[in-house]
C-alpha cells in the first residue's frame, strides 16, 4: 500500500485531519503561528509540523505532495466584513486564495482542496462542492450526502464565553489545555472556529485519496 505524501496548509490545529488515516499517510502541517503550531504538534505528535508562510510554503514544494490541503485565513473574505464597511478596519479582499487556486489548477498533478467560507462577494473561481458555510476548490467534484452538513453549535459567532469554548471543543472533539489565540485576535474562540469539522475533512479526504468512505 503506498503511504500518501500530504502538505496541510495554514493548519491551525488540524480538524479537517483530525480524523485522517494516518497509517495511509504521512502528513506535513504548516503553520504560521508558533503557539498554535504547538498545538497542532501535541494532537497530532507523528505528523510533522512546520512553522512558516504556508502560501510561500506551496509554491517551493507542492511537486513533493501527493495530495494538498489548504485553508487560507478566511477573515478578508467572510461576510462579517459587511459589518466592518464603516470602520478602519475594512481590508480588501486577500487574494491569495485565488492564487492557490489557480496555482494548483494549472501546475500540480497530484489531489488537492482549498477551503475557505461563503465570501460577501460573488466568488472569482466557482467552488466545486460546498458544505454548509464552506465553499470547496478541488481537483476532484463530490457528491455530498445531506448528513455530512454538520450543524454548528447556537451562537457560533460568540466571541468571549468560556462555556462556548467547551460548546465548539464538544462539536469538534477537539480539547485543549488552555485557551489560544490568533496574534492580536481577544476571541478564545476563533482558533476553534475555523476549524473545517473532523467529519467533513475525514468525508473529503477518503473519497479523494480512495480511502474507505
Amino acid at each position: 500500500m503506498k503511504i500518501l505524501n500530504i502538505a496541510n496548509l495554514y493548519a491551525g490545529i488540524g480538524g479537517n485531519a483530525k480524523e485522517w488515516d494516518r497509517s495511509k499517510c504521512k502528513i506535513t502541517a504548516v503553520e504560521l503561528d508558533p503557539k498554535i503550531a504547538e498545538v497542532y504538534k501535541k494532537l497530532y505528535p507523528e505528523d510533522t509540523v512546520i512553522v512558516g508562510d504556508a502560501h510561500e510554503y506551496l509554491r517551493k514544494h507542492f511537486r513533493e505532495f501527493d495530495f494538498i490541503w489548504a485553508s487560507p485565513p478566511c477573515q478578508s473574505h467572510t461576510r462579517l466584513q459587511l459589518c466592518n464597511q464603516h470602520k478602519s478596519s475594512l481590508k480588501y479582499p486577500d487574494m491569495s486564495l485565488y492564487q492557490e487556486i489557480l496555482w494548483l489548477q494549472t501546475f500540480f498533478r497530484g489531489k488537492w482542496v482549498i477551503e475557505n467560507v461563503k465570501p460577501y462577494y460573488k466568488p472569482l473561481i466557482q467552488p466545486t462542492f460546498v458544505i454548509g458555510r464552506h465553499y470547496f476548490w478541488s481537483s476532484d467534484f463530490i457528491m455530498i450526502p445531506g448528513l455530512l452538513k454538520t450543524k454548528s453549535p447556537k451562537g457560533f459567532t460568540d466571541n468571549n464565553s468560556l462555556k462556548k469554548i467547551k460548546e465548539l471543543e464538544e462539536w469538534l472533539g477537539i480539547y485543549l489545555e488552555k485557551p489560544i489565540y490568533y496574534g492580536n485576535n481577544h476571541s478564545p474562540c476563533q482558533v476553534l472556529r475555523n476549524c473545517v469539522h473532523p467529519e467533513i475533512g475525514k468525508y473529503i479526504f477518503e473519497k479523494i485519496t480512495g480511502g474507505k468512505s
